[in-house]
């Protein structure tokens, strides 16, 4: 899907005061990184590495893993296409509501595909497939899914593709990637780009046994992941102690925003265990409510509509700042009489 992602304030000519569409954190991006990555500039003179190798050996330190078991791709979206490629034509289950990724890039090769409701997983479904796409914490909806390890380990012939991008945003639940060396059928996807706001680098990385990431090795590009999101990589790691966002305050404060947001009768605001949390309209529908905010407000939403199983009225949100909150808040108690 070309269109249709949140984070499409570029493609209105009003001015927007403030983006609930992007789940990334707004505090921006480590202090410390810009100065650092323009100290690397003249680096841009030659080509990057073409694995970016050098950051795949502080991943893998980092997550007290071999080298060989991890791969540095450009951006999520990377590793979803390489990973349905270098499965191509397999039988393959999605978990939805889904990013639409998972969906396109199996459909551009060709998987045999069927979709289960999130609400299903609880029962811990014997799988049938090859392979299953699950976004733990979940996009869009916010939630987890902390049992992942026990249908893992019933499901030994189906392949788990887990797409952590949103695992930094939530304290109900922890990584899979300490589980990469007990499950050979286990397939960790990370973001570098959301937690530390640097979605323009494009970066992140796949972890799984050496045997999937040389599968995935054959097929890849050379030189996708370029020098300026390769440095970002490596400043991150090298200061990751003390660049963590502060969650507990950005969760505490999801708290009281959608608490008040569940005080306006024309919403349904929904349960979830991070920062970002979907929404229904009981009024219209989310593309007319995105374009009122839009024009009357210059906020923007993420109309959640063309993802798999949820309707007109649903949409997206993400936690910024209180006083940005409260521009919504306000708004949207306008929408209610509009």
């Amino acid at each position: 899907m070309l269109q249709g992602h949140g984070d499409d304030s570029y493609r209105y000519v009003q001015k927007i005061i403030a983006d609930f569409s992007t789940n990334v954190w707004f505090g921006g991006e480590p202090a410390g990184l810009k100065d650092y990555i323009f100290e690397q500039w003249s680096a841009i003179n030659r080509y990057p590495e073409v694995m970016a190798e050098s950051l795949s050996e502080l991943a893998a330190s980092h997550h007290h893993l071999n080298p060989d078991q991890v791969l540095i791709n450009s951006g999520t979206t990377e590793s979803i296409y390489l990973i349905a490629q270098a499965f191509s034509g397999k039988k393959t289950t999605i978990v939805t509501p889904a990013f639409s990724e998972y969906e396109d890039a199996c459909k551009l090769y060709h998987h045999d595909l069927t979709f289960l409701p999130w609400s299903k997983i609880q029962e811990f479904p014997t799988l049938s497939t090859d392979q299953v796409f699950i976004c733990n914490p979940n996009n869009p909806t916010g939630a987890v899914f902390p049992q992942l390890e026990n249908w893992v380990q019933q499901n030994p012939e189906t392949l788990f593709i887990v797409d952590e991008a949103f695992i930094d945003f939530t304290v109900q639940d922890s990584s899979s990637i300490p589980l990469i060396n007990q499950y050979r059928n286990l397939l960790v996807m990370h973001s570098l780009t959301k937690a530390y706001a640097i979605p323009g680098l494009r970066l992140g990385y796949v972890v799984a046994s050496e045997d999937l990431i040389l599968k995935l090795k054959s097929i890849k590009q050379p030189w996708t992941v370029n020098t300026m999101a390769l440095q970002a990589g490596k400043f991150i790691f090298e200061n990751y102690h003390q660049i963590q966002i502060p969650l507990q305050d950005l969760l505490s404060e999801k708290e009281r925003f959608s608490q008040r947001l569940g005080q306006n009768s024309s919403l349904k605001i929904n349960r979830s265990a991070t920062h970002f949390f979907l929404a229904e309209t009981l009024k219209d529908d989310a593309s007319k409510l995105k374009q009122f905010l839009i024009k009357k407000h210059g906020l923007l939403i993420r109309d959640a509509s063309n993802f798999r199983d949820l309707t007109k009225q649903h949409f997206r949100i993400a936690t910024l700042s209180p006083e940005k909150n409260n521009l919504l808040i306000e708004a949207l108690d306008e929408w209610r009489n509009y």
